[in-house]
């Protein structure tokens, strides 16, 4: 039993070897950056250049006394309005995340007056891109690179157990 272990394993370490890794997806992004969520800050401008994709969040950092996040449709985003708020991500700490997980225009502002002052923010969140292709695994003459380790691993684990 512990050979075959040893030989599944060999298996497994090889073919582990040879596949690329994915990146980390999810990433966070405080809002305003340094500046946080507060009232003059163009947040038009700090979202340029920033692709928003599903799985990432938006960390809010604010005075919870005096501000909150409301996420509202393109109109109310437009005139300020928290008269409706579709979801208010404001938990009472000051320190609030919005998980962008849904792939659509996330229309977010400051219900408390500060929309008024700026704080309103417009992300649009698309799928992850594919991962760039890996390249095709060579062969050596009528052999391939996964075949070849797997020749030179298992007999080299096989001798280990005896």
């Amino acid at each position: 039993m512990a050979r075959l272990t040893v030989l599944i394993a060999a298996v497994v370490l090889a073919y582990v070897v040879v596949m690329p890794v994915p990146g980390v997806t999810a990433k966070k992004y405080t809002v305003g950056d340094n500046k946080f969520w507060n009232p003059n800050i163009n947040y038009t401008i700090w979202a340029q250049g920033k692709h928003f994709y599903l799985g990432d969040w938006l960390y809010f950092v604010f005075d919870r006394n005096q501000h909150n996040i409301l996420e509202v449709n393109k109109t109310d985003y437009e005139n300020c309005n928290s008269d409706h708020p579709l979801v208010n991500w404001t938990r009472g700490a000051g320190r609030d995340v919005v998980p962008l997980n849904v792939t659509k225009h996330y229309y977010l502002l400051d219900g408390k007056g500060g929309c008024y002052g700026g704080m309103k923010l417009a992300v649009k969140v698309e799928k992850l891109p594919p991962p760039p292709k890996s390249a095709p695994v060579k062969n050596i003459g009528s052999v391939s690179v996964v075949t070849g380790l797997a020749q030179f691993m298992i007999p080299f684990a096989l001798l280990r157990m005896w």
